[in-house]
């Protein structure tokens, strides 16, 4: 069992202490509390840089300290607060930082509701015990032999035959039955890749529908995404080696991921609403009559600076949209707009709770889109690197790392 340090505040009031278990416990975690000495409450503000009215909150400080003083046997770190409370979101950053900075374990943090289940909290904590447990498999820098990566996603499935350290072979479609979506992704990327099936040495899948389509193909590698995203982004932008920042913008959500040597050792994911995700772009692009790579372009020539375009939610956006399109607007600044709200609300949503370090790596099927990496940038004030296949970074992290089974697999 993994050892997982719980720092929370109102979990237990809240009843969502009984899920965080749950989670840990499907993914063979345990939860573990550290042994506080009171005398490090004194240190709060000091350490903090500001005063803590919650006692919770001074608590939940007093139990990382115990973890960096190293007086409590864990190998990983989930943090908790309240989605409601402001000073709860504050604490929790300052006390990640702490966590980091001072010692080497994986920390995830998440904010809860009272309505918050564990099938919610099931992918950070996968990623929390597969960091522990292969590091050894995470840090394989090279794919050898023939490896098929398959990516099935929320929007969209994507396979990726590897040969000998290169990508032989593509499919991309929109996510229908997960299975049959599957299928098809495979066969186009193995015919691209010229070889069958059975050629294939070893098969990784990730993305929602992993278990699944792992299950049907008989899967070497079955990974949540956080690991294996982070890995082929790495490994696509050849920077496996020291630090990097990705960002991953999906279709219904969004990952921003600190790496040091392409593993994860801090993450945030999600968003408050699909208006920070590619689903916005979608919609956009519909409503104004443009494919999504037309999209891109628009965005790229327009000024978001003549719209009004400031909602978190995607209904409002739309709404938003609508409006300056009404008023006369043009088509490229509307889709400018588009694009630097999405990007404006990842920095907020996002960036905030993880440290972003050179280089920044954008990748997802968004990254495409020229209009959003300008806006990225803009707002970061930083270029970034869009590596090639950046929309298939799950599948060729899935093909990367399964191909580590295949001396056993050859052995055997």
């Amino acid at each position: 069992m993994v050892k997982i340090a719980l720092l929370t505040c109102g979990a237990e009031w809240s009843g969502v202490y009984r899920e965080i278990e749950k989670a840990a416990k499907s993914v063979g975690g345990e939860l573990v509390f550290p042994e506080v000495d009171l005398s490090y409450i004194d240190e709060v503000e000091e350490r903090l840089g500001f005063k803590v009215g919650s006692a919770n909150l001074k608590l939940m400080f007093a139990r990382a300290m115990s973890i960096i003083e190293g007086n409590t046997d864990a190998e990983a770190v989930f943090i908790a607060t309240c989605f409601r409370c402001a000073e709860g979101a504050l604490v929790r950053n300052e006390v990640r930082k702490l966590i980091q900075q001072n010692t080497n374990l994986p920390v995830v943090m998440y904010s809860f509701t009272e309505r918050t289940k564990a099938s919610e909290l099931l992918t950070r904590m996968e990623a929390l015990t597969t960091i522990v447990e292969r590091k050894s498999l995470l840090a394989r820098k090279k794919q050898e032999g023939i490896s098929l990566g398959i990516d099935s996603g929320s929007t969209t499935t994507k396979a990726v035959v590897m040969i000998d350290d290169d990508v032989a072979g593509t499919g991309w479609i929109y996510t229908k039955d997960v299975i049959g979506s599957a299928k098809e992704a495979v066969d186009l990327a193995l015919k691209e890749a010229g070889i069958s099936l059975d050629q294939v040495e070893t098969i990784g899948t990730t993305g929602y529908g992993r278990y699944t389509v792992g299950k049907y193909f008989n899967a070497d590698l079955i990974q949540e995404e956080l690991t294996v995203n982070s890995k082929g982004a790495a490994y696509l932008a050849d920077k496996q080696e020291g630090e990097a920042t990705v960002i991953d913008i999906g279709g219904m959500d969004n990952k921003a991921i600190s790496l040091y040597d392409a593993i994860p050792d801090g993450f945030t994911m999600g968003g408050i609403c699909a208006g920070a995700s590619g689903r916005f772009f979608e919609i956009t692009a519909r409503r104004l009559g443009v494919s999504i790579q037309e999209l891109g372009e628009l965005a790229a020539k327009g000024d978001w600076r003549k719209i009004r375009m400031n909602s978190y939610c995607i209904v409002f956006g739309i709404q938003d949209l609508v409006t300056a399109l009404a008023e006369g607007a043009k088509a490229e600044d509307v889709a400018a707009a588009a694009a630097h709200s999405v990007a404006e609300q990842v920095y907020e949503q996002q960036l905030q709770e993880v440290d972003v370090r050179d280089p920044v790596i954008l990748v997802g099927g968004s990254s495409l889109l020229k209009g959003l990496v300008l806006a990225m940038e803009e707002i970061l004030g930083r270029k970034i690197i869009v590596p090639r296949y950046s929309q298939l970074i799950g599948a060729v992290g899935a093909a990367l790392l399964a191909s580590g089974f295949r001396y056993k697999k050859m052995k055997s």
